[in-house]
């Protein structure tokens, strides 16, 4: 429903009972948790169908277009100048993002660059500890950030949340994100899954997506309850989005218009905002996929990590990329 036109409703109620319904939000927002409630409110979401077409295609062509986009792309990016003896950055960098496609280590990707690295053009011997030590360069970090921002095709439909980075399989989340700070990722995506923003610094949720928020372009954005923030609903709004944010049980209605005009539309028209809200699983299914198909995280060094993440999160966007390219 139109926010203007909710607000114009809403000022009519108000006129006649002065006072926003608080009580029975609070009680509408604690019912959206029972089981029984989610089975009569809760439509079915639609699943984006698969062209297996467009997926197989993709699969065939995978190895030969991403060893281009590694050339063309990093060919084409700017480098700082280092030092006349030191490995060209450009070269660090593709060695990075060919060890983090093939998911093989410092020693396999030596003898990978030997076999691969003229395609991609790398026509020198880059030995296992040069590599490794890529990851920690800041050069070769700058390069792939620019790669990441100039890849990063939106379609505007706007999810947020946050994930535990495993470095082994018996990790707990939760323990990570406390006890380790940048073990811990903060991720904005759009409908497709393409990463639009990310953040591996491990601070407060509200904190990380302010920032994130003023790196993306959308016209909505949709945040569990971890993110429920006056400031950054405020802030969205300023960004010309919609914010779709989870209210939690103890939250009411006043306040400033963008706060209002949110919470006003869920308990007015529920069905209508929960199915906009519950696009933000393919924040969800992001992160799940993006950890099943890359694995734990293996570098320590919070330079290298971002590195590697970040690498990782360019081959994830090609990839789903190439898919909606070929996809009906």
């Amino acid at each position: 429903m139109n926010s203007i036109i909710v607000y114009i409703l809403w000022s009519l109620h108000i006129i006649m009972v002065e006072a926003l319904p608080n009580e029975q939000f609070r009680k509408l927002v604690i019912s959206t948790r029972d089981p029984e409630f989610k089975k009569e409110i809760y439509e079915p979401q639609e699943q984006r169908e698969i062209d297996w077409n467009a997926y197989t295609i993709s699969q065939i062509k995978q190895v030969k277009e991403t060893l281009v986009f590694i050339r063309d792309m990093i060919n084409s990016s700017y480098a700082p100048k280092v030092r006349s003896n030191a490995t060209s950055p450009k070269l660090l960098a593709k060695a990075v993002l060919l060890s983090e496609f093939l998911h093989s280590a410092e020693r396999q990707s030596e003898g990978w660059t030997e076999v691969l690295g003229p395609f991609i053009g790398i026509y020198e011997k880059i030995d296992d500890w040069v590599i490794g030590d890529a990851y920690s360069r800041p050069e070769v970090a700058m390069i792939l950030y620019e790669i990441f921002l100039a890849t990063r095709e939106s379609d505007k439909i706007l999810s947020g949340d946050g994930t535990g980075l495993e470095r082994t399989r018996k990790q707990n989340y939760e323990s990570q994100k406390k006890n380790y700070g940048g073990w811990y990722m903060t991720s904005i995506v759009d409908s497709r899954e393409i990463v639009q923003a990310f953040d591996l610094t491990g601070r407060g949720e509200c904190e990380v997506m302010l920032e994130l928020i003023k790196m993306v372009f959308g016209e909505s954005i949709r945040l569990d309850s971890g993110f429920n923030c006056r400031e950054l609903t405020e802030a969205i709004e300023k960004l010309s989005m919609i914010p779709y944010i989870y209210p939690k049980s103890n939250n009411d209605i006043n306040g400033k218009d963008s706060w209002k005009y949110m919470y006003l539309e869920f308990f007015l028209d529920i069905y209508a905002w929960l199915k906009e809200y519950h696009q933000r699983s393919h924040s969800e299914s992001f992160h799940s996929a993006f950890k099943r198909v890359y694995g734990n995280v293996t570098k320590v060094n919070p330079a290298a990590r971002f590195t590697q993440i970040t690498a990782r999160i360019i081959l994830h966007n090609f990839r789903r990329l190439s898919y909606f390219a070929r996809a009906k």
